[in-house]
C-alpha cells in the first residue's frame, strides 16, 4: 500500500514537471487507440453496410453511405440456400468439438501443472504449432478408408486437435496460480485427490475454463479448412457455405456480405458477454508469485 501511494505520488511530481511531455504522450496514446479501433471497426461497419446494398451500388463509389436498402441479399441467403441447416451444422461441430476438448484438456492441463509434466506440454505445444494444412491429406486418407469423410465425426476430431492444445495451455496458466494449500486442505479433511480436484479446484477454475471453452468455440465456429476438405453435402459449416457464393463466372458480392454478418453476429455477441472471462482467463497466473 505505501509502495502504491509513494509511485502515485512520484507519477504526479513527474507531470507536474514535464506537463508538456505528458500531453504528447496522452495524445500519441489516444490518436493510437482511435487508429486500432477504427481498425477493426471499419471493415465490420463496410461489411454490415454492403449487406443491404445491390452488386452494383457496391461498386459505386457515390453510394458508399447513402444508398436505397434492401433485405434481398439476406432473403437469398435464408430462403434459398438452405443457409439455416449451415448454421445448424457449425453450432454442432462447434459445441461438439468445444465440449470434447474441455473434457480432455482441463483433466490433463491439471496434471502437468500439478505433477511438472514440461516434456508433455511440450509435445501438446508441438501440436498447436504444426500447420494444420499439413495434415489435411493424411487426414483424408485415413478418414476416407474409415468411411468417415463428410460427417460430422471427422470434423469434430480434426476441430480438436487445435482446440485441446489451447485448452490445455490456458487452464495449465489458471491452475498454476491456484495455491496448494487448497488441496491440501482437502486432502486434511479427507477428499481424494480427484475429489478435490472435482469439488473444489474445478468450481474456483470456472473463469477459465469459459475462456477456454469461448476462445474454441470461436475457432471451431470460423474454421475453413478442415471444413472445406472433410464436410460433405449436407455438413457443410457456415464458412464454406459463404463461400459457396463465389463461382466461376461471377461473385454475389451481396450475398457473401449478408452470410458474412449472420455468421458473425453470434461471434460478437459472446465475446461481449465473456470479455471478462476472457481477460480474467488469458491473465490467469501472471502475477504469480
Amino acid at each position: 500500500m505505501t509502495e502504491t501511494v509513494a509511485t502515485r505520488a512520484a507519477a504526479d511530481v513527474a507531470r507536474r514537471k514535464h506537463p508538456a511531455r505528458v500531453r504528447a504522450y496522452s495524445g500519441f496514446r489516444g490518436t493510437m487507440i482511435v487508429l486500432v479501433v477504427l481498425m477493426f471497426l471499419v471493415p465490420l461497419a463496410w461489411m454490415v453496410l454492403a449487406s443491404f446494398k445491390t452488386n452494383v451500388d457496391l461498386h459505386d463509389t457515390s453510394k458508399a453511405f447513402i444508398f436505397t436498402p434492401i433485405i434481398d441479399n439476406y432473403q437469398h441467403v435464408l430462403g434459398n440456400d438452405n443457409y439455416v441447416n449451415f448454421v445448424w451444422n457449425s453450432f454442432i461441430v462447434a459445441f461438439l468439438s468445444t465440449g470434447i476438448s474441455l473434457i480432455i484438456g482441463v483433466p490433463a492441463a491439471y496434471s502437468m501443472s500439478r505433477f511438472n509434466m514440461q516434456k508433455s506440454a511440450l509435445l501438446v505445444l508441438l501440436a498447436r504449432i504444426i500447420p494444420g494444412v499439413s495434415l489435411l491429406v493424411p487426414w483424408y486418407y485415413v478418414f476416407a478408408n474409415l468411411g468417415w469423410v463428410g460427417g460430422y465425426g471427422v470434423l469434430v476430431i480434426s476441430h480438436m486437435f487445435i482446440l485441446i492444445p489451447i485448452s490445455v495451455y490456458i487452464m495449465m496458466s489458471f491452475f498454476d496460480s491456484m495455491p496448494l494449500e487448497l488441496e491440501e486442505a482437502s486432502l486434511v479433511d479427507g477428499l481424494t485427490p480427484i475429489g478435490a480436484f472435482l469439488r473444489i479446484l474445478l468450481p474456483l477454475s470456472v473463469p477459465g475454463i469459459a475462456t477456454a471453452g469461448i476462445l474454441s468455440f470461436i475457432f471451431s465456429w470460423n474454421n475453413f479448412m478442415f471444413a472445406l476438405v472433410l464436410s460433405g453435402a449436407h455438413t457443410k459449416t457456415l464458412p464454406v457455405a459463404v463461400f459457396d457464393f463465389v463461382s466461376y463466372a461471377s461473385i454475389d458480392w451481396g450475398a457473401i456480405m449478408a452470410a458474412a454478418v449472420i455468421m458473425t453476429l453470434p461471434i460478437i455477441v459472446i465475446a461481449l458477454f465473456a470479455q471478462k472471462y476472457i481477460v480474467s482467463g488469458l491473465t490467469a497466473g501472471a502475477t504469480k508469485g
